[in-house]
Formats: structure tokens, sequence, C-alpha cells
């Protein structure tokens, strides 16, 4: 049984189940690898940084590798003929422009750098980029995870429209909010995923339902990690929390009314983790300390030994699907789905 710890070699012991896929917006491989411990082939990636992709490459040796915005993708007159009718197009369309900090609205539609070193681009357009790209590839399935802001407020709209494109393209579409905390990973991380059939496949609707036993920080929590600079006012505020703080904001909004260090979290032992985001920061509540790489190794369910290639690991884990979520997604993918289709 695949649990949060593991290692790239524990891939290969995996019998294979036959089927392919091809993954858009790849990052460090987080669904890549939850469908190789699946049992899936992944035979390609779509991936537009440039630095991200050596670090992916460091780690797996795709057959294909598109290294360039999916704009760019989408324009290819011809695919290698094993791309067509494959049997998953999977994909993590950026997604920060539907999360529920900040004025989200003030940005969609304007045209931004996601990180550094890419391309300027319009990111609530890259959804309709991918389906673009199930519309020339003709996936037997398609399944595409974004933040759960997506299926909240004025941002229903843009599902609906997403919705009615892949209907147009041919595929039925079902929306699942899904827990990863409930699934094996020790994070409370909510993602929507879209599972799309292909109409004329006659395939029955899916139904994704997970119980696993939650892990708390306290089953891999590390003996030492990095203190807290006692200069600092991280460490001034951490020294005035209380039970029941979720972070050093609810410190600091109640000792000086102000609104502000919100993204910084406290993780307590006997809690599950927060949603590892790339852009905040993560202190124990028993201990002034970081968390470490392995702790946020753990969090995310990254294999132990992978190659961040000197890259950010709380970056790259945290832009990236658990790969244990995607390991029982696509498990369920199989036996639901393809398996009838094989007959």
């Amino acid at each position: 049984m695949v649990n949060y710890k593991w290692k790239l070699k524990d891939i290969n012991k995996v019998d294979k189940n036959g089927y392919k896929v091809f993954s858009c917006f790849a990052c460090g491989g987080g669904s890549c690898m939850g469908y190789k411990l699946a049992g899936y082939e992944v035979i390609g990636i779509n991936e537009i940084d440039k630095a991200i992709n050596k670090m992916y490459l460091k780690n797996f040796s795709p057959k294909y590798n598109y290294n360039m915005p999916i704009q760019k993708l989408v324009k290819m007159k011809d695919f290698p003929t094993d791309l067509y009718d494959i049997d998953i197009l999977n994909g993590s369309p950026p997604c920060s422009t539907f999360s529920m900090a900040g004025k989200r609205e003030e940005k969609w539609g304007v045209k931004s750098y996601f990180r550094e070193g890419q391309e300027e681009q319009v990111l609530d357009d890259l959804f309709f980029y991918f389906i673009k790209l199930a519309e020339i590839l003709k996936p037997k399935i398609v399944v595409a995870e974004n933040v759960k802001g997506i299926i909240s407020g004025n941002a229903k709209g843009y599902v609906n429209k997403i919705i009615k494109e892949y209907d147009r393209i041919g595929y039925d579409v079902q929306l699942f909010c899904l827990n990863a905390a409930e699934m094996g990973v020790p994070q409370r991380r909510e993602r929507v995923f879209f599972v799309c059939r292909r109409k004329d496949l006659n395939l029955p609707k899916i139904k994704l339902e997970f119980h696993e036993k939650p892990i708390f920080y306290r089953e891999f929590a590390e003996p030492k990690s990095k203190p807290l600079n006692k200069e600092t006012q991280y460490y001034k505020l951490w020294l005035k929390r209380k039970p029941g703080d979720k972070d050093l904001g609810d410190i600091r909004k109640r000792i000086e009314n102000k609104q502000s260090n919100f993204s910084t979290k406290l993780i307590y032992l006997n809690d599950i983790p927060n949603t590892l985001v790339s852009g905040s920061d993560y202190i124990r509540f028993d201990r002034p300390e970081k968390l470490s790489d392995m702790e946020f190794i753990h969090i995310q369910s990254f294999p132990e030994d992978y190659n961040f290639n000197g890259m950010d690991v709380k970056y790259v884990t945290g832009m990236s699907v658990p790969p244990l979520m995607m390991y029982r997604i696509s498990k369920e993918i199989q036996t639901q789905l393809l398996d009838k289709i094989k007959g």
C-alpha cells in the first residue's frame, strides 16, 4: 500500500496497468508521480518554466517533453501518433487568479508573469488552451485540477464556461472538491478536480469518495529544525501565542489590532498540517522553529529522495499536486472508467 513516506525507486516496483498519460503544466511532477504509483505510463509532459522542467528531467525521462507555453503547444501541426486518443490528458492550469486570497477579481483577464523568467500571459485563459489541446488529441479522459476558489463566488461563471467548452468538444464533466487529508496525505488541502469523459465512449459517471485515516504532524515531526531568530518580529509574536491561534496574524490582531502576518501558519503536533502554499511560512506551535524541507516533502507526499536540483523545496512542493492525491484518483479512474473501455 502506498503511503506518504516513499522513494522514487518504489515506482519501479509497481505493476503497469497499460494506460498512458500526457500531463500539462507538469511542474515538479506531483500528478505524474501519482499516476506512476498507480501503474500508468506518463509518456509526455508540457511545462513552461525552464528551471522547473530541468528539475523534472533530473528525476524522470518522459518520451515527449514540451518545454514551452501551452499557447504554442496547441499550434503544433502534428503530434506523435501515440498522443492521439491517449487514455488520460492531465493538467493543472495555473490557478492563482482564482485563489480566495485578496481581491482576486481584479486579476481576471489581466496579463501577468506567473513567475520570473516565464512569458507574460493571462492566467485565467490557460484552462481554455488546455481544453483546445483536448479537442486536438481527443483523449478518452481529461483530468484537470484547480483551487477550491474556482467554484466560489463569481468564479462559478468561469466554471460554467469551462463545462460548456468541454461539452462542445464532446465531453461530459463531473466536478469533485476533494480534501487531501482524507486521501492519505498529511495536509488539509482542498482542491477541485474536473473529470471529463469522452461522450462517444458511453462511460458511466465516476464516484470519488475517500476516507483514509488522518495523519497528524507529530507522526513525522523532526526532532530539530530551523530555529527562529530571536531578534525577529516572528519570534516576538510567537512568544505571545495561545492555543487556537492559527497563524501569527491571529496573535497580532489580538495584541495590536493589526491585520498582517496571516500567511505565517502555526503547526500543531496533534493536528493535520495546513495547506502547503509556496508563499507562506510555517512555524511549529510547540517550539520556535520553522518546518524543515523534509517535513514539507512529507506534508506534500513527495518522494524522500526527489532531486530538487537546487530549487526551493517549499516552492516546488507547494506548487504541485500531492502525488498520493492523484494516485487515489487515478486508481478509481482505472477501475471505474478505463477498464470498462477495455472490457
